[in-house]
């Protein structure tokens, strides 16, 4: 696909380092959000970034 916004399977996987078997799981158990077009899966990326955001541990100093 390839584009700014939206990312593949593949794209995410090289961008972020979560593999496709990871990705599959989370998907399934609602914890990241996608979209599925045709058969197709896609992540947006701001949306993948808040998520990530979201699930971060702040450390103290």
């Amino acid at each position: 696909m390839s584009n700014e916004k939206w990312m593949d399977t593949d794209e995410f996987e090289e961008a972020y380092g979560m593999k496709k078997s990871t990705q599959a799981l989370y998907r399934s158990q609602k914890k990241i959000p996608y979209c599925k077009i045709g058969g197709f899966i896609y992540y947006d990326r701001k949306k993948i970034d808040e998520w990530i955001e979201s699930h971060s541990v702040e450390v103290g100093g």
